[in-house]
């Protein structure tokens, strides 16, 4: 039976009426949660200045105690400075030994965070990153489940689903009793985090129109992400304390669950399913608040196809790891920049606004190829200009890290945008759920690019703008979507080829 033309059907709505708008709008609040939380690790889980704690019933003089942590240089700074992890040892006050009464932390900064409420530092010190990595562990899990069961089962129920899991879990955080227990919290907040903006996003691109549908994934989605981005610095400036700073973020959360009763599931997808009446009711609802009049029959019959992830085996995939790695390994380095933290991480919000600006433009009127490949080099080459940077000219170097920062801001909305383009509505919510499965290599790994520093302080620069700006080159490899309509079928999908193009399909096809 012929494809039904799902854009072409649904015309008689209008382009930018009532209906589109309220989705716009409720599909955009669903993701400030996602900002608001997303990188909360950056504050809860930072490292404070700390030393070896000295007990009181120790019998050391004052001028004794306050001599009695070596002198070491630190590894960022390069100055001298009190150990961090080592003692004089107390008896004889001669030789070191291991901080065997715990530490003391600066609370200048920080009431608390994790690392001192379970001291993950020194030997325990790889538990920090690893916190990290274990969330986007969690995220890459999210990323393949999801995209499955909404394939499966309706984008609807599995965003309201994975939103009412991440605040559950999101809150249960607090009471975690051990680091262990935490980071398996932390694991399922990840996941349901993905799951999350996955659906919501496929969602919004499939029950939007055209014009709306690209706002939507660049201001709309975009925009919305960096505003909670943007409230989280300042919620953590004011909450200094991790258990109540986790719960303050879960709120938010907690208030949107209602919008179940006002956002409806995907008719394409349901009709994907064979579930036409359904589809039809919804644009029936739609036309009323548009105050428009609906043919009798929307949508002819089709026949149901079966399809699963292995389908897209076949097809080639966009090369999200590198934008994962700058994206993410940008953003948690921010407590490690010169100047306050919570000001950083405001500057690294902020500075995705534009890009998300530049993003809508870009996909309104620029081929995908072009967007991604310019915003990759763009974002790789200027971290590879940190290094040449002199330590007294730190202001410069922040500015660079902000500029790729911008690119990678950028690059990371394009490949969201061009994947469920590329991909067809049988397939949509899983193929933008395993491209984004397969980046989580990049994003686990993103952590440790900052734990690098340790042995050189641009070592991380090098690599990441080694690897973004490659992927900018190989990107023009990958074939075109702008201008074309959603496929809906595998038969449809723009895949990457190199025997020209076919134009016995309704959509150009690369084979």
């Amino acid at each position: 039976m012929p494809d039904i033309d799902f854009d072409k059907s649904m015309a008689f709505l209008g382009e930018s009426q009532p209906y589109q708008w309220r989705l716009f709008i409720l599909l955009s609040l669903v993701i400030v949660p996602i900002g608001f939380n997303g990188l909360s690790v950056v504050f809860f889980a930072d490292t404070p200045a700390h030393r070896c704690r000295i007990p009181v019933e120790a019998n050391l003089s004052a001028a004794w105690r306050n001599n009695s942590i070596p002198l070491e240089r630190d590894q960022d700074s390069g100055a001298v400075a009190p150990s961090r992890c080592a003692r004089y040892n107390l008896e004889a006050l001669v030789g070191k030994e291991r901080c065997s009464d715990g530490w003391e932390y600066d609370d200048s900064v920080y009431v608390s965070t994790i690392v001192t409420e379970w001291n993950l530092v020194c030997e325990d010190g790889w538990k920090t990153p690893l916190t990290s990595s274990i969330n986007f562990g969690g995220v890459l899990a999210g990323s393949f489940i999801s995209g499955q069961l909404s394939d499966r089962f309706g984008r609807k129920i599995v965003l309201f689903s994975a939103m009412t899991i991440h605040t559950a879990f999101y809150i249960l955080q607090i009471f975690a009793p051990s680091w262990p227990v935490f980071a398996a919290l932390h694991f399922v907040v990840g996941m349901s985090r993905v799951s999350t903006y996955i659906s919501a996003f496929v969602l919004g691109m499939e029950v939007l129109s055209p014009h709306m549908r690209t706002a939507f994934s660049s201001l709309g989605a975009c925009l919305f992400f960096a505003a909670g981005y943007m409230l989280m610095p300042l919620v953590a400036f004011l909450i200094r304390d991790w258990k109540s700073l986790l719960l303050g973020l879960s709120l938010p959360c907690c208030a949107l669950l209602p919008l179940w009763w006002y956002i409806p599931e995907s008719p394409r997808w349901l009709l994907s399913q064979g579930r036409i009446e359904e589809a039809e009711l919804i644009i029936r609802n739609a036309a009323k608040m548009n105050k428009k009049q609906a043919p009798e029959i929307i949508f002819t019959s089709l026949q149901k196809k079966t399809y699963n992830i292995c389908d897209l085996l076949r097809w080639g995939s966009l090369c999200w790891n590198s934008v994962n790695i700058a994206y993410f390994a940008l953003s948690l380095n921010t407590s490690n920049l010169y100047g306050d933290p919570y000001s950083n991480c405001f500057l690294s919000a902020l500075v995705e606004v534009p890009a998300y600006v530049l993003t809508w433009v870009m996909l309104r009127w620029w081929p995908r190829r072009l967007c991604l490949s310019a915003t990759l080099i763009l974002g790789g080459a200027v971290l590879l200009f940190i290094p040449f940077i002199p330590q007294k000219l730190a202001a410069i170097a922040v500015t660079l890290e902000m500029l790729g920062k911008f690119g990678a801001a950028t690059a990371f909305t394009i490949v969201y945008a061009y994947t469920a383009e590329l991909y067809p509505t049988v397939l949509r919510n899983t193929a933008v759920a395993t491209c984004s499965m397969a980046s989580r290599v990049g994003s686990i790994i993103a952590p440790y690019f900052i734990y690098l520093r340790s042995y050189w302080v641009s070592l991380p620069y090098v690599l990441m703008g080694t690897i973004t700006a490659l992927s900018g080159i190989l990107s023009l490899l990958l074939p075109e979507t702008h201008g074309l309509p959603l496929p809906e079928t595998v038969e449809q999908m723009q895949v990457l080829g190199s025997k020209g193009v076919k134009k016995n399909d309704s959509l150009l096809s690369y084979g």
